[in-house]
């Protein structure tokens, strides 16, 4: 059949445009015997027949689909307090909250038997729980029955809740990561097969993937709308950054981590390069704006109740409100508001709780093993972990706000996430998920899947999820630990699988210095797990090798925090534009 008048076929949009002629992002490779290129490491070969003849539109539901299968292959493992009363762990928690948000009076979310897993996470994760609990109770009423079902262990119910956590990903950090790659990649003039591998390198990120899908939590809900956020920020619409990161601290608190960063930038960009107090206001409303409709249906819910005079006689007044100079009258009409938002304020950032919480490898448990912190007051540890958060999270900070540039946020929420890890107070293991993600992020960046990028990266990852190890193996993960670790270290060429990005004569490769101290902790990681497994530790040092596994981590941390500040002043060109990152 003849053509129409005038048609001209539509050529194929070649994908790897010049990929071959200029290797600057680290898919290729020279190799020293045939000087033939070759990929650079394991992923690149598993996407190379993808490379510029298949679509997209194959590509990503295919990696979806594989990424999937890890996922709920994990979740066929164990899981946190599996048979482990009294308490259970977080499964159980996770499944009260659903429990007690359908069951109960909204006024009393927040005070409800706080001893077994009261809620303390910001309304948004209420407001999950309750959607989740009301699908499962049509599935099973006996999932949720209000105090009859504390610490169900029934493997069906085990299947929703996986399945809960896998379809909550894909409906929101898996799109939003997609997205964001998209315009981070485009904005960085990097292709979009080399977008791909870095898309199936955080998809497989074996901490994150490990903590939501093995012991069981809902992170990257959180995740998946502080790269929304990220995304809107990278697109130029700077109010709806705004709206999907209040999402993001109204899921969980943990968001706060990056929340220096997104001020600093939205600031910066409505002082340089000259004061915009339109678009300032137009933030700030919008910010003001996303928090009142976030906690809008609590009040709409405890308006309900008091409607229905639901009792508030016996709730206890939450410690934030009785240091009030004022004294407020129970039967006034906004007592009822108030005292919700109080308590749910006190439960969300829980000063009473120490420190730090378990082994964690941060700055405090590493001075506490030497230096018992116990002797010092709550007051004073609180402020000093305020005055080292601050000192730490100030030059990110300063960074971002005097060269607000679109490109340098992920860096900027790297670095602030780091400090706040390190740093600041009521730190546990999983929160070095949040440092993580804007870390790994940078494989999509010019010059990210260069070994002076990759390296890094990978030495964060895979420190990170070692350090989560001593949790993972209490919740029966050992071998979804090491298939999942190793895999993700395989297909990026990192040790202690491959050594690639550290050989010599590798393009965009690593200094003498960063060789030894990366492939140092890769020994230190190695000879942990070795010890760990064949060496009982001595009776009056039952966590020896707990403590170990959190100093090592904390000493890596650092390094990564340096980096990762290093590189943003670097590319901020503060110091001028030629200057150039010394530590890789």
């Amino acid at each position: 059949m003849a053509s129409p008048q005038g048609y001209k076929p539509r050529r194929r949009r070649k994908i790897e445009e010049g990929s071959l002629a200029h290797v600057t992002h680290g898919t290729l490779d020279l190799d020293q015997s045939s000087h033939a290129r070759k990929p650079a490491f394991p992923l690149v070969a598993f996407l190379w027949p993808a490379k510029g003849v298949v679509s997209q539109w194959i590509t990503i539901p295919v990696i979806l689909m594989v990424v999937g299968l890890f996922r709920w292959t994990t979740g066929l493992w164990g899981y946190s307090g599996f048979n482990s009363p009294p308490m259970h762990g977080d499964f159980e928690a996770q499944r009260h909250w659903m429990e007690l948000t359908q069951h109960l009076p909204v006024s009393h979310w927040y005070f409800y038997d706080l001893e077994w897993w009261g809620l303390d996470y910001p309304p948004l994760t209420a407001y999950h729980s309750w959607l989740l609990g009301i699908i499962g109770s049509t599935i099973n009423p006996q999932w949720f029955a209000l105090f009859d079902s504390r610490a169900l262990d029934d493997p069906l119910l085990k299947i929703y809740m996986r399945a809960t956590v896998l379809v909550s990903e894909y409906l929101i950090y898996v799109p939003a990561t997609i997205i964001f790659l998209r315009r981070y990649s485009r904005a960085e003039k990097v292709n979009v097969w080399e977008a791909t591998i870095a898309l199936v390198a955080i998809l497989m990120q074996p901490a994150t993937l490990l903590i939501d899908h093995g012991h069981f939590q809902y992170n990257t809900v959180m995740l998946g709308l502080a790269v929304a956020s990220l995304s809107s920020i990278q697109a130029g619409r700077y109010l709806w950054s705004c709206v999907f990161f209040v999402g993001a601290l109204g899921f969980k608190q943990m968001a706060l981590f990056y929340a220096p960063a997104v001020f600093a930038y939205l600031l910066g960009i409505c002082v340089f390069p000259r004061i915009n107090i339109a678009k300032l206001l137009s933030i700030a409303v919008t910010t003001v704006a996303a928090f009142a409709l976030l906690y809008l249906p609590f009040f709409v819910g405890i308006s309900y109740d008091a409607y229905k005079n639901m009792p508030l006689k016996g709730l206890p007044l939450p410690p934030l409100l009785e240091s009030l100079p004022i004294s407020l009258d129970p039967k006034a009409w906004y007592y009822p508001y108030v005292l919700g938002l109080g308590q749910s304020v006190h439960r969300i950032f829980p000063f009473a709780r120490g420190l730090f919480e378990d082994k964690v490898a941060n700055i405090w448990c590493t001075i506490h093993t030497f230096h018992k912190l116990h002797r010092y007051s709550g007051t004073l540890l609180q402020r000093a972990a305020l005055v080292a958060t601050l000192a730490s999270i100030a030059p990110p900070c300063l960074i971002i706000f005097l060269k607000p540039r679109k490109q340098l946020v992920p860096l900027a929420f790297a670095t602030t996430a780091w400090g706040f890890f390190l740093c600041s107070y009521q730190v546990h293991e999983k929160n070095v998920l949040l440092p993580l993600l804007p870390m790994t992020v940078l494989l999509s960046g010019q010059g990210g899947l260069l070994p002076s990028i990759r390296a890094w990266v990978g030495l964060a990852n895979m420190l990170g999820v070692w350090t989560m190890f001593p949790l993972l193996k209490r919740d029966e993960l050992r071998v979804p630990y090491f298939v999942i670790s190793l895999l993700w270290a395989y297909l990026l060429g990192l040790p202690p699988v491959s050594f690639s990005a550290y050989h010599e004569g590798t393009s965009g490769g690593l200094s003498l210095l960063t060789k030894v101290l990366h492939l140092n902790i890769y020994v230190a990681m190695v000879g942990w797990h070795v010890a760990e497994a064949f060496i009982a530790t001595p009776a009056d040092k039952p966590d020896l090798w707990v403590v170990a596994n959190a100093i090592i981590g904390c000493g890596g941390f650092v390094l990564c925090y340096l980096w990762c500040l290093w590189t943003l002043l670097s590319k901020s060109e503060l110091l001028g534009s030629k200057a150039k990152s010394k530590t890789q």
